[in-house]
């Protein structure tokens, strides 16, 4: 298996420099859709110059289309991938489910890659993938080399990883943390960054951390050069290095120490092993207060952490002084590939000069070759005016001269004898990358929600603008038996999720699940319809007991089953269970296409994004979709533990509070049988107001998500909703009314 190399680059200059210090591949973005909506980042001119430059050095260049986008933009994405398609682009990088059903039906010869963004933890949601044309994954950053080896062998896909620089606190795709605080969505490509800021951690009125440690979100930088082989070994085919907002000398620098490594590990495998000094090196270039392994090797850890932040100030010193000998060592040098060729001289007969490379072959020919008066030319003097190639990205790794002797070979006709040779073998290389495709998109859906293989959708489609013919249900999620209480007492309440994660252990006792069936009945008879909301997270050690748990409620009677991760979408495809499956708003239906993915897949039921706003809403086509209309946003989804990093690991299933700087506070929950943190919004999402507007959205479930809220809190916020969103009776007082926020329902997102 060839491992590829790919370095970061958000400008034209970091493009060049990571190609000079030996970059098999490059990802760029556009300028437009691309995670790193703050780069430099490439126009089109500089895109489609780039993409011929990799090709014919023999390298590639994939680019990124690793946000979600709405449905206007969707509309626009066609014209703007074109000229990158025709020119040779060698991948596309994509987050949002729509991008990809879209590309994959406009551009069918782009090999599609999907995004970090994406979520992948397991080789369900791989496999998926690869179903539905995507040639490469990139899983999150969180899993083991033991997890990633099990997607390899299970789907045989290419597999890109990553193997330095910055590492985000949250799973990536998951983060609303920047969005909801400020507007920014790291889902758009406009992260803050909030978690690189200091934070108080309590529990029971207790803080946990110091000044010392009051930066519990802000990540070390991963450094992984020692585990080089580890990591190969474990199916891992494409070695990512983070950094598009880094310099140039950043790039090339962290690119010449792998390729050293790289190139090391290929001649000598036995006895490979990193020098300190280039792993000083390395953590002179930039580092916050030293590196870590990611997690390969470890699950999670303190260590992982920057909790004390030195780097605050962002520059160490000593670093411009490395940036120097950056520039000398890689930037400056001259990047050419090796190419073979051959020259034909005899006296009266024409010059040739056949050159080959990138599997193809050229050949030019020149008039002027005579027998010499005096002074003939010799074998050397052509080799040298041949070989001088000067700015052409070719230079002779092999020349063969076939020539006879007391020729007279003028230079001006060995210079262009050469420069049209490697003009022609520059377009014939290219030609080869180069694809056909028409000014306009064959015809797609009409956006109004038409599935991606031509299905219609129902006779009795609702239409946007219209309330649903059938009346509103309101539904309500829950995590502890206190809210569950709560919710019995209350009439209006259609439906209730219940939680699966305290029923996902490996042993679970019969016991426990017969218990489960019971409250499940119990609620049914009492006129409830039931659903199970499965674990924000799902990872291969976890796939057996979902399995477990859904075998043993086969016959329960559920009326649906929520699904929080790509991973337990495709475990429910490939149970048959498709038609209970319910996508939650983190696996991310911006735009009707993205929901005619889902329905080709499968699975027909939704719920809207909340990232966007009511007008945006409104354009979806809903009527497949539930929306969450009261409930903290989970803000962020950690494989890190605050408790554990903070204090230690008790699995208590710790209740934590995280406060800012300007004193809100984020409730915290401690998921210790899957091992993961959620960091709720410090307010509720309260659309208490907007009941007729959103009714006319085509919505006709509509969902209230209980998380820390006791059993007094839970009780009044249902029966208000109940009474205005069911019984149409006006909102309460001011003061009387459930306190909350309208999340982005008004503002939406850039």
């Amino acid at each position: 298996m060839k491992v590829e190399l790919l370095a970061p680059a958000g400008s034209f200059e970091a493009f060049e420099a990571a190609l000079s210090a030996g970059a098999d591949a490059v990802y760029v973005g556009g300028s437009r859709f691309g995670a790193r909506a703050y780069a430099e980042n490439l126009d089109q001119e500089q895109l489609c110059r780039a993409i011929d430059r990799v090709h014919l050095l023999g390298k590639k260049l994939y680019m990124t289309v690793n946000t979600l986008l709405k449905d206007r933009e969707l509309e626009e994405l066609y014209e703007y991938m074109l000229p990158f398609y025709r020119e040779g682009l060698d991948g596309v990088i994509v987050q949002d489910f729509g991008v990809l059903a879209v590309l994959r039906k406009q551009f069918p010869e782009l090999p599609l890659h999907a995004s970090t963004q994406m979520t992948v933890t397991g080789p369900e949601g791989a496999e998926l993938l690869r179903r539905y044309g995507v040639k490469r994954i990139v899983p999150a950053r969180e899993l083991s080399l033991k997890e990633i080896r099990a997607i390899y062998d299970r789907t045989g896909m290419e597999i890109e990883c990553f193997v330095h620089g910055a590492l985000c606190y949250c799973y990536s795709g998951q983060c609303l943390m920047s969005s909801l605080i400020g507007g920014r969505s790291g889902n758009r490509g406009r992260c803050a960054q909030p978690c690189r800021l200091p934070w108080e951690v309590f529990e029971d009125g207790k803080r946990l951390n110091s000044g010392k440690t009051a930066y519990p979100l802000n990540m070390k930088d991963m450094c992984t050069v020692e585990l080089l082989p580890e990591i190969i070994r474990a199916g891992v085919s494409s070695l990512k290095i983070e950094g598009r907002m880094k310099r140039p000398e950043y790039t090339a620098g962290v690119v010449g120490v792998y390729r050293k490594y790289l190139d090391l590990l290929a001649e000598n495998p036995a006895g490979y092993r990193v020098e300190r000094e280039d792993l000083e090196f390395l953590h002179g270039l930039f580092n916050r207060d030293g590196f870590n392994q990611s997690y390969y090797r470890q699950r999670n850890g303190r260590a992982m952490v920057a909790l004390c932040n030195n780097r605050e100030t962002a520059r160490q010193t000593g670093t411009e002084q490395i940036y120097l000998q950056v520039r000398d060592r890689w930037i400056s040098r001259k990047v050419q590939t090796a190419i073979s060729g051959k020259a034909f001289l005899a006296a009266g007969q024409p010059a040739v000069l056949e050159v080959s490379g990138g599997g193809v072959t050229a050949a030019e020919e020149r008039i002027g070759v005579e027998q010499a008066d005096s002074r003939p030319v010799d074998r050397e003097r052509v080799r040298r005016q041949l070989e001088k190639t000067g700015n052409s990205l070719f230079c002779f790794g092999k020349l063969d001269i076939e020539m006879e002797e007391g020729l007279f070979v003028p230079v001006q006709l060995l210079n262009s004898l050469r420069r049209g040779a490697l003009e022609k073998l520059e377009e014939k290389i290219l030609r080869r990358f180069r694809r056909e495709a028409p000014d306009t998109p064959e015809e797609m859906s009409d956006y109004s929600g038409k599935s991606l293989s031509g299905a219609g959708l129902p006779e009795d489609r609702l239409h946007i603008g219209e309330e649903a013919v059938a009346p509103p249900e309101l539904w309500a999620s829950v995590e502890t038996e206190e809210q569950l209480a709560a919710l019995e007492r209350v009439n209006g309440v259609t439906g209730i999720y219940l939680p699966a994660e305290p029923f996902l252990k490996k042993n679970l006792p019969e016991q426990a699940l017969e218990e489960l069936r019971r409250k499940i009945q119990r609620l049914q008879s009492g006129g409830r319809k039931i659903r199970l909301a499965l674990p924000y997270v799902t990872r291969i050690g976890e796939v057996p007991a979902c399995e477990r748990l859904l075998d043993g409620l086969e016959d329960a009677g559920l009326d649906g089953v929520l699904v929080r991760n790509l991973e337990s979408a495709a475990l429910l495809l490939r149970r048959g269970q498709g038609e209970l499956a319910v996508l939650d708003a983190g696996v991310y239906t911006f735009q009707n296409e993205a929901e005619g993915f889902w329905r080709e897949a499968g699975i027909r039921r939704n719920t809207v994004p909340l990232e966007l706003n009511g007008k945006e809403i409104a354009r979806r086509d809903n009527h497949s979709s539930e929306m969450i209309v009261y409930g903290r946003a989970p803000m962020m989804i950690s494989a890190q533990c605050l408790k554990k990093n903070l204090d230690r690991c008790s699995r208590s299933f710790a209740a934590l509070r995280l406060r800012d700087r300007k004193g809100a506070q984020f409730p915290v929950a401690c998921r210790c049988n899957s091992c993961y943190n959620i960091i709720y919004n410090s307010l509720p999402s309260c659309l208490l107001d907007e009941a007729r507007a959103v009714k006319r959205t085509g919505c006709r479930l509509f969902r209230m998500n209980f998380t820390v809220e006791n059993g007094r809190e839970t009780e009044q916020a249902a029966r208000q909703f109940a009474a205005v969103w069911i019984s149409g009776e006006k909102p309460p007082a001011e003061e009387k009314r459930v306190r909350g926020t309208r999340g982005h329902y008004r503002r939406g997102v850039e």
